[in-house]
């Protein structure tokens, strides 16, 4: 396993594991065993999935020390303000049974972000949080906000896949010391990821998946993944991608896959962004 060394020290493994669309409680809560048995360390979840409570759970049975694991989740639209803030940080603490977060990210640029980033940053200088970070904010917005704040975002969590770069976000990120993690590594199984001719070949080399060779061109380029599976099969191959690299011109026939924009979501879309505002998570 690579690790990444964040802005403010924080070590983070560069393979996580992601909960995303797991909200059955019993498979949320088997799937983090069995992940943190695979030898994940980073566990990535959020108020939103509605599954912190299962994840908390597995922490508390899995036999792993707590400073060996590396855990994040997220801040939703509707608690973005100062005191909401203040309030889902305690919530997600106590939904998860920890005493201190690894990572706590804004979820998505809408609402009173800023406001929400003041308490993040309170709780962040009381250790509740190792580090704070930012996820879906792209280049323009990530430069205003890191122009505007005075503890720069530890890490950006935005879509990043072999066919969705996000070269001037990623640009912006190093700009700022801010370190890149991909959701949606395999594009959410969208556009013949897994059968994809140009990293079918590239894995055949290699002895290995066009999943794995996805997942090894994001850690190469130094985004941290979290891949999300419920089966401990796919758990064990997407972590084994660190006995192989890919070369130069392997990278690069994957850089004519890139299409220059997302095929899941439109952060420029007003309807998407009514959505985010509508879609509540507790009373």
């Amino acid at each position: 396993m690579d690790y990444v060394t964040l802005n403010n020290g924080v070590k983070m493994p560069m393979a996580g594991f992601g909960v995303f669309q797991v909200p059955d409680p019993v498979q949320c809560e088997q799937a983090v065993l069995d992940a943190i048995d695979v030898g994940y360390r980073l566990i990535d979840t959020a108020a939103a999935y509605m599954n912190e409570q299962a994840v908390g759970a597995a922490i508390a049975k899995c036999g792993v020390p707590r400073e060996e694991l590396f855990i994040t989740t997220k801040l939703w639209v509707q608690d973005a303000s100062y005191e909401g803030a203040k309030r889902a940080i305690e919530t997600s603490l106590h939904n998860l049974g920890l005493d201190y977060l690894d990572l706590y990210l804004i979820h998505q640029p809408v609402g009173d972000y800023p406001g929400a980033w003041r308490a993040m940053e309170e709780a962040y200088r009381d250790g509740k949080l190792r580090a704070i970070g930012v996820s879906n904010f792209h280049a323009a917005r990530l430069l205003d906000f890191c122009e505007f704040v005075d503890v720069k975002p530890a890490v950006d969590q935005v879509e990043i896949h072999p066919f969705f770069h996000q070269k001037e976000t990623m640009k912006t990120m190093s700009d700022y010391g801010v370190v890149p993690e991909a959701w949606g590594p395999f594009a959410e199984g969208q556009l013949g990821l897994f059968t994809n001719p140009v990293l079918t070949e590239i894995g055949r080399a290699y002895g290995k998946t066009a999943a794995q060779v996805a997942l090894r061109w994001n850690v190469q380029r130094g985004v941290v993944v979290i891949p999300k599976t419920v089966h401990r099969e796919r758990m064990e191959q997407n972590f084994a991608i660190w006995d192989f690299a890919l070369t130069q011109e392997e990278m690069d026939r994957i850089d004519t896959l890139d299409m220059g924009h997302s095929s899941i979501v439109d952060h420029n879309n007003p309807e998407f962004i009514k959505m985010l505002h509508n879609l509540k998570i507790h009373p």
